[in-house]
């Protein structure tokens, strides 16, 4: 039978800044910008910074407002792409087939994994112990038979949890849960929920597919219909069509904000191009998706003439293929981008009149291999949010 783990990674920037600052320890911790920083917003916020109501894709003036005595911080995302990167290699340890979502999150199957780590339960509690004793942080686990429920066991009980749904417990497991508990139910839905009085997922349970319809369309009716019944409400599926990697991000709270959106993309395509460096591929075809707050989804596809060979140039073709299909003024539940038919990569020559692409593949290539010997090294790429979007610079520590 078909078993997974959804591992999550508590309020991951902010404990990374408490890991290599132990004097934010206990205290709220924003990460995002400073105060005064005009456009930024809260990346992630730390469960003592929560209790002031501050969350993420909040706007700084506003997270300062809640909390003014918060540790306030622009954040290093080298770093917290290095810890993600130790992590999602620990996670290799436990099963051959871990499916990255997102610098801090990540699906593993497990099926049939019992003769190496024992029953599922121990399977989370190997996986918890070792996440705290090999990096110093902390992981929620939810385990079930589907990647949804996964995905919603491991906020079941956050920071620290550990929650698994057995076999055959699925629908049990769902119509106990208050509404606020469906993955995928936005602001808007909420509302909806409030309006005719549906606390618990049994009272959507009760309902017709036909009475679900009507009031909340025939996408998301149909999605209700499965989730509150604890069936695979989601898909998490890898991009078909050849090789290919990506990323995603599902937000707490809808994103409306331009700038909000550009950089949590800025975040998705550095994630996604240094595992393609890694693997010393390329690509010529970018997929963006787009899932907006009343659960409609837009996938668009573009293949280019040449390969996408630099992180600026994935960046900038992603961003360029997202305002194409993005519906202005809706709210935005999730965001992901990837490269499809991923190949072995040209062998480029070496000379002084390369285009600019190329003269920064090869350099973020040197960076790879530098990081690869020595993880420590000061040269990186740092990203650096201007009016025009994310661009990329060659940064020293």
């Amino acid at each position: 039978m078909a078993c997974f783990v959804h591992a999550d990674l508590d309020a991951f920037y902010a404990a990374v800044e408490t890991l290599d600052h132990p004097e934010y320890h206990g205290k709220p911790v924003i990460v995002g910008g400073l105060p005064g920083d005009r456009r930024s917003v809260v990346a992630t916020a730390s469960y003592e910074a929560r209790v002031f109501g501050v969350h993420s894709a909040m706007p700084i003036a506003e997270a300062v407002k809640r909390c003014p005595q918060g540790i306030f911080l622009r954040g290093n995302m080298r770093r917290y792409q290095e810890k993600s990167r130790e992590i999602m290699a620990l996670f290799m340890d436990f099963s051959p087939e871990v499916q990255q979502l997102s610098i801090d999150e990540a699906f593993l199957d497990i099926s049939g994994m019992e003769g190496l780590f024992g029953p599922p339960e121990e399977q989370g509690r190997h996986i918890k112990r070792a996440v705290r004793e090999k990096t110093g942080l902390t992981v929620s686990v939810g385990i079930a038979s589907n990647k949804y429920l996964a995905k919603i066991a491991s906020g079941i009980s956050k920071p620290d949890g550990l929650c698994i749904i057995p076999p055959g417990g699925e629908a049990a497991f769902m119509t106990e849960q208050p509404v606020e508990k469906i993955w995928g139910a936005g602001k808007k839905t909420r509302e909806i929920f409030r309006k005719h009085g549906f606390k618990t997922c049994a009272d959507i349970a009760a309902l017709s597919p036909e009475t679900l319809t009507s009031i909340f369309g025939v996408s998301f009716g149909a999605f209700l219909y499965r989730a509150v019944r604890g069936e695979a409400a989601e898909s998490f599926d890898r991009e078909r069509g050849g090789h290919s990697m990506s990323a995603e991000r599902t937000f707490e709270y809808d994103l409306r904000d331009r700038f909000a959106m550009e950089s949590s993309l800025l975040e998705i395509c550095q994630t996604v191009f240094w595992r393609v460096l890694r693997g010393r591929l390329e690509s010529k075809t970018i997929s963006v998706k787009i899932r907006y707050d009343d659960f409609t989804t837009v996938i668009v596809r573009e293949t280019f003439p040449a390969g996408i060979t630099a992180l600026n140039d994935f960046y900038g073709k992603t961003l360029a293929l997202f305002y194409r299909k993005y519906e202005a003024g809706r709210g935005v539940r999730l965001l992901g981008a990837g490269l499809l038919n991923l190949e072995p990569a040209t062998a480029r020559q070496g000379d002084l009149f390369g285009t600019q692409n190329e003269k920064e593949r090869r350099l973020e290539e040197m960076i790879v291999e530098i990081n690869r010997k020595f993880p420590g090294a000061a040269l990186r790429r740092g990203a650096v949010m201007g009016e025009d979007g994310g661009r990329f610079g060659v940064r020293k520590e």
